[in-house]
């Protein structure tokens, strides 16, 4: 049987690590011009807040901290219910319709955002 581990390498995930940083990067360095560009087309406008940025990291964190405690404890009620591993359910995740892999992954795209935006709204 074919594992998910198999397939997936290590350098694929240090790629996606280097192209994560390099997007927060460039992120954090169009900041200063999106402020500028707000208060040249609205005068009246204000400087935004410096210290929005560690409330954004702040909610960072509070969600990354819950997703990794969600799954921590999906994966015991997984292994006391006595369900199979989570790469054999991957690999017969491949095995289902294109419509059905792609419902799937807009639903689960759609709880981790509204997770994400309830994770922002608690810090703010």
């Amino acid at each position: 049987m074919k594992y998910l581990n198999e397939t997936v390498g290590l350098s694929g995930r240090r790629r996606e690590t280097h192209v994560l940083f390099l997007f927060f990067g460039l992120l954090a360095l169009l900041w200063p011009v999106a402020q500028r560009s707000v208060q040249l087309f609205d005068p009246l406008s204000g400087g935004i807040d410096p210290n929005i940025w560690l409330l954004i990291l702040l909610s960072l964190i509070t969600f990354l901290l819950l997703a990794g405690v969600v799954w921590w404890l999906l994966k015991r009620c997984w292994t006391a219910i006595g369900l199979p591993q989570t790469e054999v359910l991957m690999i017969q995740f491949k095995k289902l319709e294109l419509w059905q892999q792609l419902g799937f992954y807009l639903g689960s795209f759609a709880w981790l955002l509204f997770v994400a935006a309830l994770c922002l709204l608690a810090i703010c």
